[in-house]
């Protein structure tokens, strides 16, 4: 991945370099020539741009440095960009995201902080989380957590979504437990969704029946569609106040986010 950046970056420096350089000698040379003979360009490059680019590239490869730099601040621009398309649409969309009836609520629902979390029952990056989100909402009486459901890993767990979203409308009282059995039991599908729910006291055919809710099929749409709007691209992945976490990070990252939050909250920030 960082080859192949450094390869783009020469490209376009290559690029923009002769580009430029080029419109400066046609310029200075007299332009309408090139306008008047669009022939000449589709002729091929003029030795005149060939010994250009072969200047610029002599000058990087004696200075690499340059592409690190520039593929550097090419990255922090895009992440600043991808940060203040994400910060609108958590404004604009704050109660879709923060406060969904279709979502399950762990930890304290009247929580200070909200951590919103991403997944997908198959996610092993998610099962590996788990036990982040079990030590905070323990270790933090202070923390809400809010569990949104993001099917993206083939058929078998958009079944086994639907399942849990049948079990949640029949013993909300019950998800959490559910969620945690789920998610630590390895792969997940109807049948295994289903096993569960009845082992926790649920009636299979009514389980079954959850599949075919358009409703449910509608809240998964619309959190795919969040989701896409907040360039979230894989599970998990957190939204916490106005940022967008992304990846199995642990708890120290988690706790240190919401600690922030609430430094913020104290400021007015």
């Amino acid at each position: 991945m960082i080859k192949a950046g450094i390869f783009a970056v020469a490209a376009l420096l290559l690029g923009g370099a002769s580009i430029g350089l080029g419109y400066y000698a046609g310029q200075t040379s007299g332009s309408a020539q090139i306008i008047d003979e669009p022939e000449v360009i589709a002729a091929g490059p003029s030795t005149e741009t060939t010994q250009i680019e072969a200047i610029v590239r002599n000058y990087l490869l004696k200075n690499p440095e340059i592409m690190i730099e520039v593929q550097t601040a090419l990255e922090t621009k895009r992440n600043d960009e991808s940060r203040v398309a994400q910060s609108k649409v958590i404004r604009e969309s704050g109660s879709a995201i923060f406060n969904s009836t279709d979502d399950a609520v762990l930890g304290n629902p009247n929580g200070d902080v909200t951590v919103v979390e991403f997944f997908d029952y198959n996610c092993g990056y998610c099962r590996r989380a788990l036990g982040d989100m079990q030590a905070l909402v323990k270790t933090d009486a202070n923390v809400r957590f809010v569990l949104k459901e993001l099917p993206i890993l083939g058929p078998d767990s958009v079944k086994a979504h639907f399942v849990a979203q049948s079990f949640k409308r029949m013993f909300p009282e019950k998800y959490g437990e559910f969620h945690v059995a789920l998610l630590s039991s390895g792969h997940a599908d109807e049948d295994s969704a289903v096993a569960l729910g009845v082992s926790l006291g649920a009636d299979e055919a009514k389980l079954r029946a959850g599949l075919e809710h358009k409703e449910v099929a509608a809240m998964f749409a619309k959190n795919n569609e969040l989701a896409t709007g907040l360039n979230i691209t894989g599970t998990p992945s957190y939204v916490i106040k106005d940022e967008v976490v992304p990846g199995a990070l642990g708890l120290e990252v988690l706790s240190e986010k919401v600690a922030n939050v609430r430094q913020c909250q104290k400021a007015t920030c």
